[in-house]
């Protein structure tokens, strides 16, 4: 490996993956559109992200939906990390088109370039997402088997019974770690998405003589992360309204769990991914294999801040919000030789660190709640 291309790399996981590379002597090619919900509207000014990358890569302006663009970024490179989509699964339901277009067109195009083009491309690695699992997995007790509950109906969840249910199952169910194999039902357009993306990179490559590896990231957070993109990412979305002055809203009862995975660590798994031999064709999940409950996120954060906001349990809950998940990472660790290096206590400690040290942003928080009232998506 000694040229590849990051889509996306002037982002969270693409700029810190584009500094690693480099370190190792790896000549990296961006493909970026700087979009303003990320970067700003001036990005040389208000993007650290890409200003840590934009004078020591080949950095191309422009997008996976153009095939032109792709064409120029695809030159002298030997692997693909294709990490450029929209995110967020809130924002999906209502921008379903523009999620499409980007996350499988984008993809799509990418493909059609490999398979009828001549390139130097020996492997492509894709990001998914921990959502294209949905809801996780779990234990029952009664059938004496592993079930993965569908997505929960409004007329529960507006009585406050937010806990998921399977049929013939009287007992709770007992939360497990969701492995690779595990049941493939996303409940978003952006989980979708993301699953139609792997799937795609996997089939493809395949036919055409291309490794093939996807990545599964749970919940990354960490220091460089945007604090005012209000879709995605609770610890910078409550970071920013704590840095605000502002109270906190839990949504359901603050006992909905993540797999919180710092940057470092998923740093370090993708580059494992570019380079280990012997993997193609694999899917891994990329996390600590710990839950962690969204109270505790907003208490840790509040303790060190040092702020006192209110922290509210509403009971409000978005549709199509999964209630737990958390990764089962033992195919990363055999295949990949991945370990986790930052538990959550540590990561935070560090990424509130760093939001110290930041200028305070403006909260957008309550105009995204809005704008998904409007769609009938928030209750």
């Amino acid at each position: 490996m000694k040229h590849v291309l990051i889509t996306g790399g002037a982002g969270f996981i693409g700029s810190n993956v584009a500094l690693a590379l480099l370190e190792k002597g790896v000549e990296v090619t961006v493909l970026d559109n700087l979009s303003p919900q990320i970067h700003g509207d001036n990005p040389d000014e208000t993007s650290p992200l890409y200003c840590s990358i934009k004078d020591r890569v080949n950095f191309i302006k422009g997008s996976v939906t153009s095939r032109n663009d792709w064409m120029k970024a695809l030159e002298g490179v030997d692997a693909v990390l294709h990490l450029a989509a929209e995110t967020g699964t809130g924002q999906s339901m209502y921008e379903i088109e523009k999620y499409v277009n980007v996350n499988i067109g984008g993809t799509a195009i990418m493909l059609d370039i490999l398979t009828n083009e001549k390139t130097g491309v020996k492997r492509v690695a894709v990001a998914e997402s921990r959502a294209i699992y949905g809801e996780g997995r779990y234990w029952s007790e009664d059938l004496q088997q592993f079930v993965y509950p569908d997505e929960r109906p409004d007329e529960t969840m507006s009585k406050g019974d937010f806990e998921v249910k399977y049929p013939g199952c009287d007992k709770p169910l007992q939360l497990v770690g969701t492995t690779e194999d595990s049941l493939i039902h996303p409940g978003s357009v952006y989980g979708i998405t993301k699953q139609v993306q792997g799937q795609l990179v996997h089939m493809v490559c395949r036919s055409i003589g291309i490794e093939s590896v996807s990545f599964r990231y749970q919940n990354v957070y960490g220091p460089g992360q945007s604090l005012s993109n209000p879709y995605t990412g609770i610890l910078s979305i409550f970071s920013t309204r704590i840095k605000n002055g502002n109270g906190i809203n839990i949504f359901e009862d603050g006992r909905e769990t993540r797999d919180f995975v710092y940057i470092d660590d998923v740093v370090a798994a993708t580059v494992l991914g570019l380079t280990v031999q012997g993997i193609s064709g694999h899917a891994f999940n990329v996390g600590t294999g710990v839950a962690t409950d969204v109270l505790t996120v907003a208490n840790t954060l509040k303790k060190h801040y040092g702020v006192d906001v209110p922290v509210v349990v509403s009971g409000n809950y978005r549709l199509g919000d999964i209630r737990h998940n958390f990764a089962d990472i033992e195919k990363a660790r055999t295949l990949l030789g991945f370990e986790p290096a930052w538990s959550f206590e540590a990561g935070i400690k560090k990424f509130a660190e760093w939001v110290d040290g930041q200028p305070v942003q403006q909260d957008k928080y309550e105009s995204s709640i809005e704008e998904m009232k409007r769609k009938g998506l928030y209750k």
